[in-house]
């Protein structure tokens, strides 16, 4: 039977406390060490996990002996330093998205990957979902085209307020538009399925409404992008009742596939009743478990499905396009 594998966790904010909490019991993915700068922070995670080791420092947690790997939880801008120090300590990484905002050092990130053959991925959530693996059957590279010729695709996502309430603590750089904001922090999600399924995206225009302060984050986006041919419309912003409102629908000659609230996905052909692929709450724990499992298989040097550093840079490059405006 397989080993455990042995990870340390650096950041224990929002993603990283979501992270631990996953990870509890799991079979074969065990953290061991974490660390998080704010040493309250740090205290109250030894509490609830009172067999986890605190580390000293990042550069100390990645000099343990036994580890295999480590998740990076911090804000963007010390991803690519924190990435370097885990490959020098020989360590897989799983870093949070968005992935940087530093291109440049990503790339060096990227060149150092493919030429020491480093294991290294980003945590988009939905590359393990059910409703991914829906739309690559209907509508990426070999696809039998059961729903006839894709047309259109359309993303919306709304929220009453940003940061949202969850994310409250997680740190001013997320309601800041150096780093932070909606578009990178949920709608590269799915610009991530989107650029999957279809390849790369062409920004054709983009308007965002900022804030006249010169650092909050947008409060509005509004764009129309192309990939594989495919004209894609976005239309974000804040406002609204629900915490979190998001919806990515795919219309084709013959039917339409529509990914609600992250995991839910329903798929409808022209003249039948629309069909769910599953409870959303079990699609989303099916998806994080499957997640966990390609983890395993990248630590272990296996085929896996998460995105590598190429694939969340070329997300990441849409991204700040879009922020950009044109048009």
């Amino acid at each position: 039977m397989p080993g455990v594998l042995s990870i340390g966790v650096i950041g224990l904010g929002v993603m990283g406390q979501r992270m631990l909490a996953r990870l509890a019991g799991h079979g074969r993915l065990r953290v061991t060490r974490v660390w998080d700068e704010n040493p309250a922070v740090l205290a109250q995670a030894l509490g609830h996990y009172p067999l986890l080791r605190a580390a000293t420092s990042a550069q100390a947690l990645m000099e343990e002996p036994g580890l295999h790997g480590v998740y990076i939880a911090t804000p963007p801008g010390s991803h690519m330093v924190l990435t370097e120090q885990a490959f020098d300590a020989g360590l897989a990484v799983l870093c949070e998205k968005p992935l940087t905002t530093d291109f440049e050092a990503a790339k060096a990130a990227i060149s150092r990957i493919q030429r020491e053959q480093r294991r290294a991925a980003v945590n988009f959530s939905l590359a393990s979902s059910t409703g991914l693996a829906a739309l690559q059957l209907a509508f990426g590279v070999g696809a039998r085209r059961t729903l006839g010729t894709l047309q259109e695709v359309r993303i919306e996502a709304r929220f009453s307020a940003w940061p949202r309430p969850w994310q409250s603590h997680a740190g001013s750089w997320l309601a800041q538009r150096g780093e932070g904001g909606f578009t990178r922090e949920v709608l590269s999600h799915f610009v991530f399925v989107l650029q999957r399924v279809l390849g790369p995206a062409d920004v054709v225009s983009s308007r965002v409404t900022w804030p006249e302060d010169g650092v909050s984050a947008e409060t509005a986006l509004e764009a129309e992008l192309q990939a594989g041919g495919v004209p894609v419309t976005i239309r974000a912003g804040i406002g609204g009742d629900k915490a979190d409102d998001n919806r990515m629908w795919w219309r084709s000659t013959e039917g339409e596939i529509e990914l609600r609230d992250w995991f839910g996905v329903t798929q409808q052909r022209q003249g039948e009743k629309v069909q769910s692929l599953g409870d959303a709450d079990m699609l989303r724990m099916t998806g994080m478990n499957d997640q966990l499992s390609h983890w395993a298989a990248m630590l272990e040097g296996r085929s896996h499905s998460l995105p590598g550093f190429a694939e969340a840079l070329a997300v990441q490059r849409t991204i700040e396009r879009l922020l950009m405006g044109a048009g």
